[in-house]
């Protein structure tokens, strides 16, 4: 059972990059950028079990979902999948590399842009195309790039004396 204060450094972390997401991000207005709600639903993921990942990926989603209403799903679909297998994975492959994090990031980013952008068939043909195979990894790049500062600067305080 986690302890308190590092359930409220992680809520604290994941509020944060809920607010990065919807003021920082729209500023920058970059056809690449950093996805700040996936590094909060993977900054979640790998501090919980796959079905409370599943579970605030989901509300995420859904909460995301109502600002574009033609896409209603899509991102509730892509969020909770994303959680439950990130989740998943970060128990059965457990390290705290740094590589293998950005790895993780870039992969989480990527997988959901895939899901999202096949559930909401918005784009066809070759913009689908240069959307999954071109701006998506870059953007997975820029956002695992983002999301390994985060994950080592969100690292809870260890309690406990020093010698």
């Amino acid at each position: 059972m986690p302890s308190a204060p590092r359930t409220l450094w992680t809520v604290g972390w994941f509020g944060l990059l809920v607010i990065l997401q919807y003021s920082l991000r729209p500023m920058l207005g970059w056809r690449v950028q950093a996805d700040f709600l996936v590094i909060a639903l993977l900054v979640i993921a790998i501090r919980s079990r796959p079905a409370i990942a599943a579970f605030c990926g989901f509300v995420l989603g859904v909460v995301t979902d109502s600002l574009v209403p033609g896409a209603f799903g899509a991102g509730a679909l892509a969020m909770a999948s994303v959680g439950f297998a990130a989740s998943w994975l970060k128990s059965v492959f457990f390290t705290e590399n740094i590589a293998l994090n950005a790895i993780f990031v870039l992969a989480g980013k990527w997988a959901f842009d895939i899901i999202y952008l096949l559930a909401e068939h918005r784009l066809g043909g070759i913009d689908l195309v240069a959307q999954l195979f071109w701006w998506s990894p870059l953007s997975a790049a820029l956002t695992a790039a983002v999301g390994v500062g985060v994950l080592l600067v969100s690292s809870p305080p260890v309690s406990g004396h020093r010698r």
